[in-house]
């Protein structure tokens, strides 16, 4: 074959993914001349995004949630400028580009160069901080205008329109048309042309091989996050011109998940592929809002699309891929109380006065606190139950999920369904919701078998963007039913009709859910699931099935998860879809983590810290302390709360352990030793 006829074929593999996406979307909704250019309009600007998180993961192997946010700080800065103090469009605009720069550069110093020896799913889950306090920068800029957060946009810079069919576009439209290949082209100059951009290739391909070299690896990839950040500026404010910026971190999930279709469909590196597939994505946006009243269908499909491209992928091949899906065996595991010690009067009097005084509170703060503060102490608990499920499937099986009120969703959906439409005893309501939270978990959990670490909470993300669309809204099966209902008594003789029962049912889930799952990691499965977490090549040799330790873990996790989503609804007296949105899974995942993501006492006090700063604080300012509290948690003790508890514990037993003259090497530390990660895997086999 000839170069030249060996270039064509690769640019025909190249295109090959975008054009199959515009031909499906051409026949099954065909679109006008005006309404094509729309969605190339679109999608442009969506590849620009998606360039810039294929940048960030070529240098840094950092799946950058956070690229949306990175432009629409700065873009809401100009936005604001414009508003307020009506300054010329050509000098606001690279005002932005520079705001942009400098939030780029500051996120690379402060975060990810902090955690650059850290795997590439925590540093991911960095990123999900650095979105929620870029998210909350946002919101509070408007204040120093004596603003509020709002939807904005700003008028045509110059008058002429254009008109293609029934689609009229303005000068906003025109500028994003020429804006956007000049910036691609800006971009393909800048990374072949210029010696920063031929080393910044040479790095993501060989950095270890560049740093020995002497190319400045670190500098590098802050020159990356600026592009990256300045990409997304002009993405996010040519979008407020041709439609609008809303305020608020649901927009840049959308954004990020038309990103994410884009980059899995360019194998997350190659870089025509994902711009081509971007532009081809725009316009099945667009096909699919010009039939449709509603946009509920786009997330579904991308979800497909995402779910496709990485199970036609070979994931799994390199060491870098493979230490993901045990990201957080580093994260201090729980150890128990030395036997010596354990037999000692002063612990066991210790342990039993503190067990007693949680009882205590936990059965008495209902008749102090209110009907108010039992409804919030009853919501503490339910979001704790969501918390055990995280601890099983993520901390101690290691399948990272993002979507885990997908399966909170479907267990109160399905407890709705049960007591409004067939009337049934809300144990029964219970246990159907927790089976087909189980079932729906498993049949999510089946790309787990090929997908791993990362890769995983993609598809969760994304299944959770779709769920949250087209399920919980009722948008094409109005099965769920959404209005208030009257809480039907249990066993049809206690009521549940007062904050304080529906409080007791919350505790009693709670705690059936804290038993169950404290005896599953002493039993044979959880010594599987944490040997699977922390060495699965290890396991698999044992004779271990990783197929069905994986599926048991989201058959169990869903079940918990549905169990407490039908509670949920109990205490709501109703099915409310907003509170199983894309975001909420990422917050409860991210309290999750503040709490210890393997620790059960952390899955209570991450719920606590969650829900208290929600009742504390004001609405911004909760993103705030959410953002706050996973990033000082990853910089500062991995193990989160609950570890910092057991730190605790193991302090007054190390001064025990030296007055008594007793040896408990095991105080020492709290991580797990490679002898003890053995001794799982022997004892799981």
């Amino acid at each position: 074959m000839t170069a030249s006829g060996g270039r064509a074929s690769a640019t025909l593999r190249a295109i090959a993914p975008a054009a199959l996406v515009l031909v499906i979307s051409q026949v099954l909704w065909p679109l006008s001349a005006g309404t094509f250019v729309s969605g190339l309009i679109l999608g442009g600007l969506t590849s620009l995004n998606a360039l810039g998180m294929a940048l960030i993961w070529r240098s840094n192997r950092v799946l950058n949630i956070a690229q949306g946010d990175l432009g629409t700080l700065p873009a809401t800065l100009v936005l604001l400028m414009l508003e307020a103090w009506k300054l010329p469009f050509l000098f606001l605009a690279p005002v932005g580009v520079l705001a942009a720069v400098v939030c780029g550069v500051v996120i690379e110093m402060l975060f990810i160069r902090r955690f650059a020896q850290s795997s590439r799913l925590i540093l991911m889950v960095v990123t999900l901080g650095i979105s929620q306090l870029l998210t909350f920068a946002a919101l509070m800029l408007p204040r120093a205008w004596g603003l509020i957060p709002a939807e904005r946009t700003f008028p045509p810079p110059f008058g002429g329109q254009l008109t293609i069919g029934a689609v009229i576009f303005n000068a906003n439209d025109l500028m994003a048309a020429v804006a956007v290949p000049v910036t691609l082209l800006a971009l393909v100059v800048f990374l072949r042309s210029t010696d920063i951009g031929i080393a910044i290739r040479a790095a993501a391909e060989r950095p270890d091989r560049a740093s020995t070299l002497g190319v400045p690896v670190r500098r590098l990839g802050t020159i990356v996050w600026a592009i990256a950040a300045v990409l997304s500026f002009v993405s996010v404010f040519l979008t407020a011109g041709v439609t609008s910026l809303a305020p608020g971190y649901a927009v840049t999930l959308t954004v990020v998940l038309r990103s994410l279709a884009a980059l899995v469909m360019g194998r997350m590196e190659h870089l025509v592929t994902i711009t081509t597939s971007a532009i081809a994505l725009g316009v099945l946006d667009a096909a699919i809002r010009s039939h449709h009243s509603d946009a509920n269908l786009v997330a579904p499909l991308l979800a497909v699309i995402i779910l496709i491209a990485l199970l036609a992928q070979r994931q799994g091949r390199t060491r870098a891929e493979q230490d993901d899906a045990g990201a957080w065996r580093d994260s201090l595991e729980v150890r128990p109380v030395p036997e010596a010690l354990a037999r000692r009067w002063e612990v066991r009097l210790t342990r039993g006065v503190l067990v007693v005084g949680i009882a205590v509170v936990a059965l008495g703060a209902p008749h102090v606190m209110g009907t108010g503060g039992s409804l919030k102490a009853g919501a503490l608990l339910v979001f704790a139950t969501i918390g055990v499920s995280l601890v099983l499937l993520s901390g101690w099986a290691g399948q990272v999920s993002l979507g885990q009120m997908t399966f909170v969703g479907i267990g109160g959906a399905i407890a709705a369904w049960g007591t409004v439409s067939r009337h049934l005893d809300p144990l029964i309501s219970l246990l159907a919701a927790g089976i087909v939270g189980a079932i729906v978990a498993v049949i999510v959990g089946l790309p787990a078998l090929r997908l791993r670490g990362l890769y995983l909470a993609v598809t969760t993300l994304a299944l959770a963007l779709a769920a949250s669309s087209a399920l919980f809204s009722n948008a094409y099966w109005n099965w769920i039913p959404l209005g208030t209902f009257h809480r039907p008594a249990l066993f049809d003789r206690w009521s549940l009709d007062s904050a304080t029962r529906v409080y007791y049912l919350a505790l009693g889930v709670l705690v059936l859910a804290l038993v169950a799952v404290r005896g599953i990691r002493r039993s044979r499965t959880g010594r599987v699931l944490v040997a699977l977490r922390d060495n699965p090549s290890a396991a698999a040799a044992y004779g271990i099935s990783v197929t069905r330790a994986k599926l048991t873990a989201f058959a169990m996790s869903g079940f918990i998860a549905a169990v407490a989503g039908a509670t949920f609804v109990f205490h709501q007296a109703s099915f409310r879809s907003e509170s199983y949105q894309a975001s909420e899974s990422i917050n409860v995942f991210v309290s999750a983590v503040i709490g210890g993501l393997t620790s059960l006492p952390g899955a209570v006090l991450g719920a606590l810290f969650s829900k208290g700063t929600q009742w504390l604080l004001p609405g911004s300012w909760q993103v705030f302390a959410l953002a706050g509290g996973v990033l000082f948690v990853l910089m500062v003790f991995p193990e989160g709360l609950g570890g910092l508890v057991f730190r605790v514990r193991d302090f007054f037993l190390r001064a025990l352990a030296i007055r008594r003259g007793i040896a408990a090497r095991s105080l020492t530390g709290n991580t797990l030793s490679r002898d003890d990660d053995d001794t799982d895997l022997e004892d799981a086999a």
